[in-house]
């Protein structure tokens, strides 16, 4: 029986070990962090948005960006570094930056937000759907510019168009901020969960599935290529073998490709989520809401409000900016005035893997025996299910289940 090593122990690389061990491998998850789901996937939006893709990559975002670049409290900060991958990235993002290209990945992610949803489905028969706090919540995109809110409406199938009115009395938690809407959209079969919890309860199932040989702790540092193959994964601990290897480790993927070769178009966008507790007379959301202008993201989670926001491209830098956390807390604040206690709010902060097109990368590499499920970016959780299925039915030797086109590695 073949054996794999998955590399990353995050939402993305649990779920390629879970379909791959159910497709009949034996697998060893390789997870650096003392704790699964640790890294991107711990304090994410928790926002599942199967049907409401939007790759970053668009019309007319160059200059936004530039002006993002300016705002006290906007969306974007960046910081050159003395790296050519981050000139890289951002020459490839320009030229993903065109209304026609952006159509095309949001048609292809759409499939593939189709399919996560559907395999979700299937795997909330194995982790029950309460162990992570999962709620079919609906989404509502609002709007702050007329002019924006306007050109969204008028494409073919937006959703449910809302008034601001609507916007505040269908969501109680926006109705102190509705002056400030133009309106919304609402979508229904969007969902919100926590991703850390999933990871968890997906972990102690794989523990229990007969060929799962177990986590091994460790830091990957290297890969090891001879011939045309893979031979093994350099660690701490010495090297790892297997049959064959999956690279899905977010950000470090990219460093441990470079270790044989093979350059990824990744780049870390960094983000800050806030989890703050929802009190008994709180008026927290019930759908989950997205400020389209703004950038930020509202789940209610559990007992927790969680708020996800900004695109800071800053290298690897973990460390959180107190100025970003006090503007988001401002925004935060003036939106949902009343949804959670913002006194005991908790801060985290996360480096998302995205490529310039903003469409996760899967599928085979100049090695025959390495396979790589990589740069979910903001949508690692959405999509982990789906890029696990056809990852598992790549591996076998099957087609998956739509074309593949823009969702692999130019080689």
């Amino acid at each position: 029986m073949q054996h794999i090593i998955v590399i990353g122990g995050g939402v993305v690389g649990l779920t390629s070990a879970w379909w791959l061990v159910e497709a009949g491998y034996c697998v060893t998850l390789l997870e650096r962090a003392p704790e699964v789901g640790s890294g991107a996937s711990y304090g994410n939006g928790g926002q599942l948005s199967y049907r409401y893709v939007s790759p970053l990559a668009d019309e007319g975002i160059p200059l936004k960006a530039f002006k993002w670049l300016f705002q006290a409290d906007g969306p974007l900060r960046f910081k050159p570094e003395a790296d050519l991958r981050q000139y890289r990235w951002l020459a490839s993002f320009l030229a993903h930056c065109r209304a026609d290209v952006n159509r095309r990945t949001t048609a292809k992610l759409l499939e593939l937000g189709e399919l996560s949803r559907q395999a979700m489905g299937q795997l909330e028969l194995v982790v029950p759907p309460e162990r992570f706090h999962w709620r079919d919540a609906g989404k509502l995109v609002v709007y702050r510019s007329r002019e924006v809110f306007a050109a969204a409406t008028a494409k073919p199938g937006a959703g449910q168009v809302w008034s601001p009115e609507e916007c505040g009395a269908r969501e109680p938690a926006l109705a102190a901020s509705q002056h400030l809407l133009a309106g919304g959209i609402y979508n229904a079969g969007e969902a919100v969960a926590d991703c850390h919890a999933f990871c968890v309860a997906l972990a102690e199932r794989l523990r229990e599935h007969p060929r799962f040989r177990g986590v091994v702790h460790g830091e990957a540092r290297g890969l090891y290529a001879e011939r045309g193959r893979i031979r093994g994964v350099e660690t701490a601990g010495g090297l790892l073998t297997a049959d064959a290897y999956v690279l899905a480790a977010g950000i470090q993927s990219r460093d441990l490709a470079e270790s044989i070769g093979i350059n990824l178009p990744l780049y870390p966008l960094k983000g800050y989520s806030l989890s703050a507790p929802i009190r008994q007379d709180d008026v927290a959301p019930e759908i989950s809401v997205t400020d389209f202008e703004r950038k930020v993201l509202y789940a209610r989670i559990g007992d927790r409000l969680r708020v996800a926001a900004m695109v800071d491209m800053v290298g690897e830098d973990l460390t959180h900016d107190p100025k970003r956390v006090e503007g988001l807390t401002r925004q935060v604040r003036e939106t949902m005035p009343r949804a959670a206690d913002y006194s005991q709010v908790s801060v985290w902060a996360g480096l998302r893997p995205a490529t310039p097109s903003s469409a996760p990368i899967i599928g085979a590499t100049r090695y025959d025996n390495l396979w790589l499920n990589v740069g979910h970016g903001p949508l690692g959780f959405t999509f982990a299910c789906g890029t696990a299925e056809v990852l598992a039915a790549l591996v076998q030797g099957k087609a998956p289940a739509f074309a593949l086109d823009g969702l692999t590695l130019r080689h």
